[in-house]
């Protein structure tokens, strides 16, 4: 698992962990029930403070993301697949917005969008 930090980022440093852990567990790269590393560890590794480490596993706790059994460690959440699912239609449609938007910019129609998306899904 790599995470990266940025200090050039406008987004707090447990909110880019947090994005990019859920990014993993969303693409598969994390499977259900992998163990992650410790909070401990993970703010060694990172060169940050375990507050910071702790603050950005119990935000991907409290959406379901992962979960921490006592004693044994943090892991990424099974039976969710719904909900993993519906929280990647929902990226998509994010990104889908954003490309409307700009495509109207652009004087772009449906028309010509839809071309566009055929073209690129083949």
């Amino acid at each position: 698992m790599e995470i990266i930090i940025s200090n050039a980022s406008d987004k707090p440093i447990y909110e880019q962990i947090t994005s990019q852990m859920k990014a993993l567990i969303l693409s598969g790269e994390l499977a259900e029930g992998e163990r992650l590393p410790s909070i401990r560890a993970l703010a060694n590794d990172l060169r940050i403070s375990v507050i910071t480490t702790k603050r950005a596993y119990a935000d991907l706790e409290e959406l379901g993301f992962i979960e921490t059994v006592q004693g044994k460690g943090s892991f990424v959440a099974g039976g969710n697949r719904e909900f993993l699912r519906e929280e990647r239609l929902r990226r998509v449609e994010s990104l889908l917005d954003q490309a409307i938007r700009e495509a109207r910019e652009l004087g772009l129609n449906a028309g010509d969008l839809h071309v566009l998306l055929d073209e690129l899904a083949h």
